[in-house]
């Protein structure tokens, strides 16, 4: 068997974890990339003043939206060019560390953005990085992936191991206040990174789906108690480890339908990402079911051990139905429509849907428009 397999950012966990960052970085400038809420709710405080106690000067960028603009990342660059910045942080969910990592990059190189959306188009080099998570879903922080939305409604991604940060630090306590819309929200798109990854018809390998497999079954586990008790240090720091696992996994073994299909939903009807993928969920895989069946059957076990069904097809329909109850149970709306979408708005999203070959060209499956459009009315 023939595979190549990159690990990704030396990782640092544990309580309190984020606090060392001053040691992990340069001498220089800093330029720490997190959101206005974030920063209002003083996650980032004791980070910030462990880093201006080292001799750090701080560029704070607090811009960053959800699903970030390409003008965002300009934004941060600039901000970081004009106060000399030696290194780059990303604090926050996938959107700040995205644009830290773009930033980082386009910092370090001098390259333009437009030149670096698509596969392994970067050239480097980039300033160091370093990356803290504060939600349990993205797998941002092990990936040397960034999205970004262009012309208001298209996400494109920049796809380089030149955007693997050298550390990645695994701070539970950073999650123990998110809300329980978002705890859902974030675990279910980790556990599509981990599925997606397990199922992908291009680069999957022995070392991602074992990361795989135990991705899922942190997740499976924990994501409920995590809902139901926020406060639960060790549900929360399962999930975080169990959403950086699914991110290295996915690194290698990228995602397929799911994603595909979520993102038009995120660009055009600003739906969180990790919802968008918990609303394609189900239709995707059932689509998939001809090829992935087998696969799906050996998923089983990660959320249900022991489940009593038998055979592939009637295994692979339980792990179907296990995700389905898992996601109801968060409490997050499960239509298209409870979101605004109509039937009107589905030829839009199925068009936009192709959009995304480099996520396409990994579904078990083919999903063409036609298909995409099916899919989109199942969920609606």
């Amino acid at each position: 068997m023939e595979f190549r397999f990159r690990y990704g950012p030396r990782v640092v966990a544990g309580a309190g974890a984020a606090e060392g960052l001053a040691d992990m970085l340069p001498p220089g400038p800093v330029l720490f990339v997190t959101d206005a809420h974030l920063l209002g709710l003083g996650l980032a405080r004791p980070c910030l003043a462990a880093l201006r106690r080292a001799g750090h000067d701080l560029i704070i960028f607090s811009e960053v939206e959800a699903d970030p603009s390409e003008a965002t990342v300009l934004a941060a660059v600039a901000a970081g060019r004009e106060g000399g910045a030696a290194s780059v942080v990303g604090f926050g969910g996938g959107s700040p560390m995205d644009v830290a990592k773009l930033a980082a990059l386009l910092l370090g190189s001098g390259e333009a953005v437009a030149d670096v959306y698509g596969v392994d188009r970067a050239r480097g080099p980039r300033l160091p990085l370093v990356l803290v998570p504060t939600t349990a879903g993205t797998g941002s922080e092990a990936t040397g992936i960034a999205i970004i939305t262009v012309g208001g409604a298209e996400k494109k991604g920049a796809v380089s191991p030149l955007m693997l940060a050298d550390v990645a630090v695994l701070d539970a306590g950073l999650t123990l206040g998110l809300p329980v819309h978002v705890t859902a929200a974030t675990g279910i798109d980790a556990m599509v990174h981990a599925i997606e990854a397990y199922t992908s018809a291009r680069l999957k390998n022995p070392i991602s789906d074992a990361l795989a497999r135990e991705a899922l079954r942190l997740l499976g586990a924990n994501l409920l108690r995590a809902c139901a008790s926020p406060a639960d240090a060790d549900a929360r720091a399962a999930m975080l480890l169990g959403s950086h696992l699914a991110g290295v996994a996915f690194a290698n073994a990228p995602v397929g339908g799911v994603h595909a299909l979520a993102y038009p939903l995120g660009g055009h009807f600003h739906v969180p990402h990790g919802h968008s993928n918990a609303l394609m969920l189900a239709p995707v895989l059932g689509h998939n079911l001809a090829a992935a069946a087998p696969l799906y059957a050996e998923l089983l076990d990660c959320l249900a051990p022991g489940h009593a069904a038998t055979g592939t097809m009637q295994r692979a329909r339980a792990f179907i139905d296990r995700l389905a109850d898992l996601c109801r149970a968060t409490g997050l709306p499960l239509r298209l429509r409870d979101v605004g979408v109509t039937a009107r708005d589905l030829p839009l999203l199925a068009a936009e849907s192709q959009k995304q070959q480099r996520l396409l060209v990994n579904n078990p499956v083919p999903i063409g428009e036609a298909d995409a459009r099916r899919l989109y009315e199942a969920a609606l």
